[in-house]
């Protein structure tokens, strides 16, 4: 797909894998591809009056919440672009800038989920019939044009809104680990205007956190 963006390649098209053999995560992490999932990429050319690049995240947690319950699983968003079925691990969102391009990718366990991580996982196969790769991308590419629409449109406004509407309730407990090694544990309340998460301290002060991994506490 990075040749493909820098080729000039237009925005819209997608690729889909039946599976992968180095497939990753985010941090570089291995990401297990058997046979029976979704495994696939979009390109998105950026234009100057676009929202911030790394919100596109949240247009795609939206779009893939949104997809999942179309298959009859209710999902729960987790900042920045987890998505949980019963507080375990259900897809994955990477995004990469190349050029003036931001290649999504995105994994999605639908017949298979990884054991003996250091998280819960699961698939929608656990939960209902796993619904065909093909049928659930093409869904999710429907659902993910008309929130980039509405991104390009109306701002993170209404991405953002869609996005608490399907998160953890505020008051979660959260911890932060970032990428300095370091963590910060405290309290869900809500996102920046600009799609960062907001912990409520011990202390009664609020942090807004960029990048990071965050667990449930």
């Amino acid at each position: 797909m990075a040749a493909l963006a820098r080729s000039g390649t237009p925005e819209g098209v997608w690729l889909r894998a039946e599976r992968q053999n180095a497939g990753k995560g985010r941090q570089g992490r291995a990401w297990e591809s058997p046979v029976g999932n979704l495994y696939i990429s979009t390109l998105i050319r950026l234009r100057p009056s676009d929202p911030p690049a790394a919100t596109l995240a949240l247009v795609a947690a939206v779009a893939l919440e949104e997809t999942v319950r179309t298959f009859g699983v209710s999902a729960m968003l987790k900042w920045p672009n987890d998505l949980l079925v019963d507080g375990a691990k259900l897809s994955g969102i990477l995004l990469e800038r190349v050029e003036d391009a931001v290649i999504l990718g995105i994994g999605v366990n639908l017949a298979h989920h990884p054991e003996g991580l250091d998280r819960a996982t699961t698939s929608l196969a656990a939960h209902g019939p796993a619904p065909d790769p093909q049928v659930f991308a093409e869904t999710l590419g429907e659902s993910f044009e008309r929130w980039l629409a509405r991104w390009r449109g109306e701002g993170l406004v209404s991405v953002r809104e869609r996005w608490l509407a399907r998160a953890h309730p505020p008051g979660t407990a959260l911890t932060a680990r970032l990428a300095d090694g370091s963590a910060v544990d405290g309290l869900f309340d809500g996102l920046t205007g600009e799609g960062a998460l907001i912990l409520r301290l011990a202390d009664g002060g609020r942090r807004a956190i960029h990048a990071g991994d965050v667990f449930l506490l």
